[in-house]
């Protein structure tokens, strides 16, 4: 699985990276694992899966992580989270 994070602020591109999982881990598990690292590189707290990201993800294999997602105050518009491959 390869996952394509973005940092975006005032609709500018401001970082982006790749990570993958090639576990044999479940889906879940492996896409929690990628944020996790995504975090870490961007040195972020890990966001809150609300509700509406769940069905974004759900239904597109992508989501945005805007604001409201962080316990910490973020300096971007939001944190875009997408599956290239699986």
């Amino acid at each position: 699985m390869r996952i394509w994070a973005k940092i975006w602020k005032d609709n500018h591109l401001m970082r982006d990276t790749v990570v993958e999982d090639c576990s044999d881990d479940t889906r879940t598990h492996r896409i929690f694992h990628c944020l996790n690292e995504v975090c870490m590189i961007f040195d972020l707290a890990v966001p809150q899966w609300l509700d509406v990201n769940i069905r974004e993800f759900q239904r597109a294999s992508k989501t945005r992580f805007r604001r409201d997602s962080f316990i910490e105050d973020v300096n971007f518009d939001y944190l875009e989270f997408e599956v290239l491959e699986e």
